[in-house]
């Protein structure tokens, strides 16, 4: 029995894993300061949390619409896509520099904007958060749905991305301390503003969010239920 052909499945996993991509090398080239304070503690981010939250909401269509499974499928390609770009970068890191780019621009600068990228704590930090944290949204919305029996989507939405975003979040910042990315002395301010930050824009995209999952079961006729679903994330079987 062949494998169940979708018309949007790919174009949906191919924004995921731009979206994932884009964001992690944004947060080792750049950490914001709006000049915000929330209690005294500065809501100072690194850039990746502007785009990243929206890689939870194409997580968030993914299993709504096409189930579990294969949401785990393209959660690993994103895992795949990322450690390659991150290996690429760091291979290009190593190769001598041509003389005029020297000049003009220098190894110490690629490596004081992308070295985080390259340097082996934000690499681990944000693979091991990746993939904690977009498993444990994908598998609360799917157990949500079966629980709410497909109503209130935007409980099931903001639900997971409140325990995956915390997840990631926690993991993501933890072990980039550890390895020195960022300062100690950021871990609450990075913490807690990504965390908030993150879980706004779920909460503000849910309009669109709901757009977006009424048309792809509409144009795919596809809302599938994981009642029958082994949620083993190292699990990736071929679907039919």
């Amino acid at each position: 029995m062949s494998e169940r052909r979708f018309k949007y499945f790919d174009f949906v996993m191919a924004l995921f894993v731009t979206v994932l991509i884009i964001s992690n090398i944004a947060s080792s080239a750049k950490i914001v300061d709006w000049g915000v304070s929330l209690f005294g503690l500065p809501l100072a981010f690194d850039a990746g949390t502007l785009l990243f939250p929206i890689s939870y909401i194409f997580g968030d269509i993914l299993t709504e619409v096409y189930g579990y499974r294969r949401s785990r499928r393209v959660i690993w390609a994103g895992f795949g896509c990322l450690a390659l770009s991150a290996f690429t970068l760091w291979i290009v890191s190593i190769l001598p520099g041509e003389a005029t780019w020297e000049q003009q621009v220098g190894q110490h600068a690629y490596e004081a904007v992308l070295g985080g990228m390259i340097s082996g704590g934000i690499v681990i930090a944000s693979l091991t958060a990746y993939w904690m944290g977009e498993f444990s949204n994908s598998f609360v919305l799917a157990k949500m749905k079966i629980l709410t029996k497909g109503r209130f989507l935007w409980m099931r939405t903001i639900g997971s991305t409140l325990v995956g975003e915390g997840v990631d979040t926690l993991v993501f910042v933890t072990i980039a301390s550890a390895f020195g990315v960022f300062p100690w002395q950021l871990f609450a301010t990075l913490t807690v503003t990504n965390y908030i930050f993150k879980v706004g824009i779920e909460a503000v995209m849910t309009p669109v969010t709901y757009k977006i999952v009424n048309f792809l079961k509409k144009a795919e006729n596809e809302d599938y239920y994981d009642h029958d679903t082994d949620f083993n994330p190292f699990k990736i079987e071929a679907l039919a």
